[in-house]
């Protein structure tokens, strides 16, 4: 799935589009709920930790998947990623195998299964809040401050894919991002008994891009997020370049960006997702921006953690 994310879906205001769309949006409501309705919830032998979103995309599941990893590992707990398997998210699933055993198949049961039959001792699925046929002992909604519920609408009016009302079904809400009281009261006001944490992105290879001319290119879900990391940084960013969300780069693109970046005499940075999908042959000439996820009050969100397994 690759596709430019609508301008009008992070409007504070409903758009014109976003109200035409709307009869498709109480049909994909309806089938959602029927689709919850009919599913029958599966328990298994191992718990399970959901980290899932209710705004699609750019809400950092993924490195908050192999921060949890880290921590449970330190626990001796035997973690291991589950993903549903999509072509388009290959990127997704190559980054989580750089740290930890991925168990992967057209249905996040079939992965599970997988894992407990060889010796899993907990299953952390990176996505799959909306997968009512997995009972989950700990479910964490992610959220990034800068984009928070865009305008405030489900597929396809606005971003979200559900609406508020389903944080009842989270125990953790993560947002990345500065403390936000005004979006803590709304998380509040839907789930009373909601834990709020927030995280933060650190680079760990920063270093070697200051002091560079830099162009910029992201296919992920908020190049916008990506491109203020850098500018966090005081990097000299001669050029942001957007492409769709889960892009796959062709040949002759990725030779245009490094041609470009030849005649700038700069260098090319992207995020370690579009980095994996990058032809081999091409990776030498580009560099990615490695990140680590920060969460403040880390010791309080171990703790609570704990409690759920």
């Amino acid at each position: 799935m690759q596709f430019f994310k609508p301008n009008f879906w992070d409007k504070n205001n409903f758009s014109f589009l976003s109200i035409i769309l709307l009869p498709i949006t109480w049909i994909f409501f309806l089938v959602q709920l029927f689709n919850r309705l009919i599913t029958k919830e599966k328990i298994f032998s191992i718990p399970i930790i959901c980290v899932g979103n209710i705004y699609l995309g750019g809400t950092g599941k993924t490195p908050l998947c192999i921060e949890i990893f880290s921590i449970l590992k330190n626990l001796d707990k035997k973690p291991v990623f589950i993903k549903k398997n999509y072509i388009a998210f290959k990127d997704e699933t190559n980054l989580l195998k750089q740290t930890g055993s991925v168990y992967e198949s057209k249905k996040r049961i079939y992965g599970i299964n997988n894992a407990i039959k060889n010796n899993a001792g907990i299953a952390i699925l990176d996505d799959g809040f909306q997968d009512f046929s997995i009972k989950k002992n700990l479910s964490i909604v992610c959220f990034n401050e800068k984009q928070w519920i865009g305008n405030g609408l489900t597929l396809p009016s606005g971003p979200l894919r559900e609406k508020l009302s389903a944080l009842n079904r989270a125990n953790f809400v993560m947002i990345n991002g500065k403390k936000n009281t005004n979006i803590e009261n709304k998380i509040l006001n839907y789930n009373k008994k909601i834990k709020i944490f927030y995280s933060k992105y650190k680079s760990i290879n920063i270093d070697a891009f200051k002091d560079k001319k830099i162009i910029c290119f992201a296919g992920i879900g908020n190049p916008i997020n990506f491109f203020s990391l850098l500018l966090e940084y005081n990097l000299n960013i001669i050029e942001k370049i957007n492409f769709p969300d889960h892009y796959n780069y062709s040949n002759m693109e990725l030779e245009n960006l490094i041609e470009k970046s030849k005649n700038n005499n700069a260098i090319l940075l992207t995020t370690e997702k579009d980095y994996l999908r990058i032809n081999e042959i091409y990776r030498k000439k580009i560099n990615f921006l490695k990140i680590k996820t920060i969460i403040e009050d880390n010791d309080k969100f171990i703790e609570e953690v704990k409690k759920f397994i």
